[in-house]
């Protein structure tokens, strides 16, 4: 009896569970990075307490700045699984980058040959196109680890830049449009194409198709033995091996579907934001994916209103510039000092972990 009562005590007032943790965690490392952002605009000459409204009000204000959010986070969402879902297996993929802009070039040129086709399987068509390309270019990272013992987070980063240079070949060369001339894009694709919109929102579909996404990957992993085989082949290959895992196909297979997620995103934006492909890809989604997926801890639920958050600090970027003259690279210092927390915070749990265990 006493020994039951003083466990239930240590559960409540003794060290915390690694769910806590996981959960505590990040809500620390954004209040911490809040303060360090409020010191580094106070040491700038600028009150941080408007600094911190404005951005309020640029990302969640007023339905406008909603709008402006959410279609943010519609590409923060898959870029944030294409990150996530390699995680479960135990694998680093920071490229998402690359798979993003080439799956938005996929996105936008397929459908040329085909101007004047029924919309609906052409919509359907450059999307998937975007998650095929996206997944093949992630696939090569898994492929090099697996098969040449190349370290996946080394060789996704380049792979993303090897991306962004086919992307400026392509887009200013190949595929340009002759009649973009300040900014070098492939030919625009039929308006009828576009995504449209969810009613009463004014905010794309491509949304619907990101959180969908999240949901599904949710179910899988927490609900079947796809799941299941997921995340014992992250704990151990030698036990994946051992009940009979091809721990090839599953690595590469893996990298490969969170490379479609992050290509898919690419698509979204060009079928629905920019109607063409050009230089507007490439503004960071990737980059910020990776935030993303770290600051949800991989958790594909959690995504979906840390992308939100992320893309409302995004949206508020150039009300900063407007209102106090600050440039827009100022909420990427602010996004830099989340991720640095989290990391911080990451290494702290890996070493309570450990210590848990002793």
């Amino acid at each position: 009896m006493n020994q039951t009562i003083s466990m239930r005590a240590a559960n409540l007032f003794g060290r915390p569970t690694p769910l806590q943790v996981s959960v505590v965690l990040p809500i620390v490392a954004v209040l911490i990075a809040s303060t360090l952002f409020a010191g580094f605009v106070a040491f700038h000459g600028k009150n941080p307490l408007e600094v911190f409204s404005l951005i309020y009000q640029g990302g969640f204000g007023s339905g406008f700045a909603w709008q402006d959010t959410l279609a943010r986070a519609a590409p923060l969402i898959l870029v944030g699984l294409a990150v996530a879902l390699p995680a479960q297996a135990g694998i680093v993929i920071i490229g998402g980058e690359g798979a993003l802009v080439l799956g938005g070039l996929a996105g936008a040129v397929i459908s040329l040959p085909f101007s004047g086709a029924a919309p609906l399987p052409m919509q359907i068509v450059m999307l998937c196109a975007g998650a095929v390309v996206g997944g093949v270019w992630f696939g090569i990272a898994g492929v090099l680890r697996q098969y040449r013992g190349l370290n996946e987070t080394i060789s996704s980063l380049l792979l993303s830049y090897i991306a962004l240079a086919i992307f400026h070949h392509l887009t200013e060369g190949p595929l340009r449009d002759p009649a973009s001339l300040d900014k070098p894009s492939t030919h625009p694709i039929d308006a009828a194409y576009m995504l449209p919109v969810i009613p009463g929102v004014n905010v794309h579909v491509g949304l619907i198709i990101s959180a969908a996404l999240a949901l599904l990957t949710y179910f899988v992993l927490r609900y079947t033995i796809l799941g299941f085989s997921l995340r014992v082949v992250g704990g151990s290959a030698k036990v994946a091996k051992m009940v009979g895992l091809s721990v090839n196909r599953w690595v590469i297979g893996t990298t490969a579907i969170a490379g479609g997620f992050a290509g898919l995103a690419g698509a979204i934006e060009v079928t629905a934001v920019q109607g063409t492909a050009n230089s507007s890809l490439i503004v960071g989604y990737g980059n910020s994916g990776i935030l993303v997926a770290f600051l949800s801890r991989h958790h594909p639920l959690a995504i979906i209103p840390v992308a939100c958050l992320i893309g409302g600090l995004q949206a508020s970027g150039s009300l900063l510039q407007r209102r106090l003259d600050l440039p827009d690279a100022t909420i990427l210092v602010f996004q830099g000092l989340i991720f640095a927390c989290v990391l911080v915070g990451d290494a702290f749990a890996q070493t309570f972990n450990e210590s848990k265990r002793s």
